[in-house]
């Protein structure tokens, strides 16, 4: 398949596709993590459009949104200098969202969105990015580890009032990459 990949900068008046792609990639990645309720719950309050306009339109966000052959794929959210108590330097990125819907996984897009913020991160002197991966995704958390990234610790991800998922806290020093 002879695909064209474009990530592009984005921000307000894209709103209502992000809350599309960020709910279908998120129960794609999580639905499994709790009850369908639970999940519904979760996603009807934080993948609205308003939700990702107000998002788009803060400026200490960088989202990128991934498109193969005109059509998106999926979307990442970091934001720069973001201090946490485990990470030590405080020019570190955070990857707050890595999504890609599942019909893409095999094209091996997840790496290349990953490569890109990286380097995005490095443009603004960034010299290290953290993230927090759902523990209960395997396949998210090989792909960290093979990426560089540590897991240096652990953070309960609070899907609803009575309901956490564990994830890993993992950082990637950009100056120890090979």
């Amino acid at each position: 398949m002879n695909a064209e990949v474009l990530i592009t900068k984005i921000g307000p008046g894209y709103g209502k596709l992000l809350s599309e792609l960020g709910r279908q990639s998120f129960v794609e990645s999580h639905g499994q993590s709790a009850s369908a309720e639970v999940i519904e719950e979760y996603t009807v309050r934080n993948y609205t459009e308003q939700v990702f306009e107000e998002m788009l339109s803060d400026s200490r966000n960088h989202i990128h949104l991934m498109t193969v052959n005109d059509e998106p794929a999926g979307y990442s959210k970091i934001s720069f200098d973001a201090l946490h108590p485990l990470v030590r330097s405080a020019q570190a990125a955070k990857l707050d969202r890595l999504y890609l819907l599942n019909k893409f996984h095999d094209l091996k897009l997840g790496h290349r969105l990953l490569q890109f913020n990286i380097a995005y991160s490095q443009k603004f002197n960034q010299d290290s990015m953290w993230l927090f991966v759902w523990k209960g995704n395997e396949r998210a958390v090989k792909f960290y580890l093979k990426a560089g990234f540590e897991i240096i610790g652990s953070h309960d991800f609070k899907l609803t009032e009575n309901h956490s998922n564990p994830n890993h806290l993992m950082v990637l020093d950009f100056n120890s990459r090979k």
